[in-house]
Protein backbone atom coordinates (compact mmCIF):
# COMPACT_ATOMS: atom_id res chain seq x y z
CA UNK A 1 0.00 0.00 0.00
CA UNK A 2 1.49 3.34 -1.09
CA UNK A 3 0.60 5.78 1.67
CA UNK A 4 2.58 8.53 -0.09
CA UNK A 5 -0.25 8.75 -2.61
CA UNK A 6 -2.31 10.59 0.03
CA UNK A 7 0.28 13.35 0.09
CA UNK A 8 0.44 13.42 -3.70
CA UNK A 9 -3.35 13.73 -3.88
CA UNK A 10 -3.31 16.55 -1.32
CA UNK A 11 -0.59 18.33 -3.32
CA UNK A 12 -2.58 17.99 -6.54
CA UNK A 13 -5.75 19.40 -4.98
CA UNK A 14 -3.75 22.28 -3.46
CA UNK A 15 -2.04 23.04 -6.76
CA UNK A 16 -5.37 22.84 -8.62
CA UNK A 17 -6.46 25.73 -6.41
CA UNK A 18 -3.16 27.53 -7.09
CA UNK A 19 -2.49 27.64 -3.36
CA UNK A 20 0.95 27.73 -1.82
CA UNK A 21 1.73 25.33 1.00
CA UNK A 22 1.79 28.28 3.37
CA UNK A 23 -1.79 29.21 2.49
CA UNK A 24 -3.10 25.68 3.08
CA UNK A 25 -1.09 25.43 6.30
CA UNK A 26 -2.67 28.64 7.58
CA UNK A 27 -6.17 27.40 6.76
CA UNK A 28 -5.49 24.07 8.50
CA UNK A 29 -3.58 25.62 11.43
CA UNK A 30 -0.37 23.66 10.93
CA UNK A 31 3.07 24.67 9.68
CA UNK A 32 3.96 24.86 6.01
CA UNK A 33 6.84 22.51 6.78
CA UNK A 34 4.35 19.92 8.05
CA UNK A 35 2.21 20.28 4.90
CA UNK A 36 5.35 19.70 2.84
CA UNK A 37 6.20 16.59 4.82
CA UNK A 38 2.67 15.24 4.30
CA UNK A 39 2.79 15.97 0.57
CA UNK A 40 6.15 14.20 0.23
CA UNK A 41 4.82 11.18 2.15
CA UNK A 42 7.23 11.69 5.03
CA UNK A 43 4.45 12.17 7.60
CA UNK A 44 0.93 10.83 7.85
CA UNK A 45 -1.56 13.37 9.22
CA UNK A 46 -3.76 12.50 12.14
CA UNK A 47 -7.42 11.90 11.34
CA UNK A 48 -8.29 15.34 12.70
CA UNK A 49 -5.66 17.05 10.54
CA UNK A 50 -6.65 14.99 7.50
CA UNK A 51 -10.27 16.14 7.90
CA UNK A 52 -9.19 19.77 8.28
CA UNK A 53 -7.09 19.45 5.10
CA UNK A 54 -9.96 17.84 3.18
CA UNK A 55 -12.37 20.54 4.34
CA UNK A 56 -9.93 23.34 3.51
CA UNK A 57 -9.41 21.92 0.02
CA UNK A 58 -13.15 21.24 -0.37
CA UNK A 59 -12.15 17.69 -1.27
CA UNK A 60 -13.95 14.44 -0.59
CA UNK A 61 -11.92 12.07 1.54
CA UNK A 62 -12.10 9.41 -1.18
CA UNK A 63 -10.40 11.82 -3.58
CA UNK A 64 -7.49 12.22 -1.18
CA UNK A 65 -7.40 8.51 -0.34
CA UNK A 66 -7.56 7.45 -3.99
CA UNK A 67 -4.81 4.93 -4.58
CA UNK A 68 -4.82 3.75 -0.96
CA UNK A 69 -8.28 2.34 -0.40
CA UNK A 70 -9.94 -0.27 -2.59
CA UNK A 71 -12.66 2.17 -3.62
CA UNK A 72 -9.97 4.31 -5.26
CA UNK A 73 -10.59 2.65 -8.61
CA UNK A 74 -14.24 3.64 -8.44
CA UNK A 75 -13.21 7.24 -7.78
CA UNK A 76 -10.82 7.15 -10.76
CA UNK A 77 -13.54 5.68 -12.98
CA UNK A 78 -15.99 8.40 -12.02
CA UNK A 79 -13.36 11.04 -12.81
CA UNK A 80 -12.75 9.42 -16.20
CA UNK A 81 -16.48 9.39 -16.90
CA UNK A 82 -16.71 13.09 -16.05
CA UNK A 83 -13.88 13.83 -18.47
CA UNK A 84 -15.45 11.62 -21.14
CA UNK A 85 -18.68 13.63 -20.99
CA UNK A 86 -16.71 16.73 -21.97
CA UNK A 87 -15.32 15.10 -25.13
CA UNK A 88 -17.02 15.40 -28.52
CA UNK A 89 -18.83 12.24 -29.64
CA UNK A 90 -16.09 11.23 -32.10
CA UNK A 91 -13.44 11.42 -29.36
CA UNK A 92 -15.63 9.39 -27.03
CA UNK A 93 -15.91 6.73 -29.73
CA UNK A 94 -12.10 6.56 -29.98
CA UNK A 95 -11.80 6.01 -26.24
CA UNK A 96 -14.47 3.30 -26.34
CA UNK A 97 -12.68 1.53 -29.19
CA UNK A 98 -9.44 1.50 -27.20
CA UNK A 99 -11.23 0.18 -24.13
CA UNK A 100 -13.04 -2.46 -26.17
CA UNK A 101 -9.75 -3.63 -27.68
CA UNK A 102 -8.03 -3.79 -24.31
CA UNK A 103 -10.90 -5.57 -22.57
CA UNK A 104 -11.37 -8.11 -25.36
CA UNK A 105 -7.94 -9.59 -24.59
CA UNK A 106 -8.82 -10.37 -20.97
CA UNK A 107 -6.68 -9.70 -17.93
CA UNK A 108 -2.89 -9.58 -18.14
CA UNK A 109 -0.96 -12.46 -16.66
CA UNK A 110 0.95 -11.48 -13.49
Amino acid sequence: MDMSSIGKNIRKKRQDKSWKQEFLAEKVDVSATYIGMIERGEKMPSMETFIRIANALDAASDELLCGVVNKGYEVRMSKYLEKMKELPGAEQDKVFRVLDAMLSHGPEEP
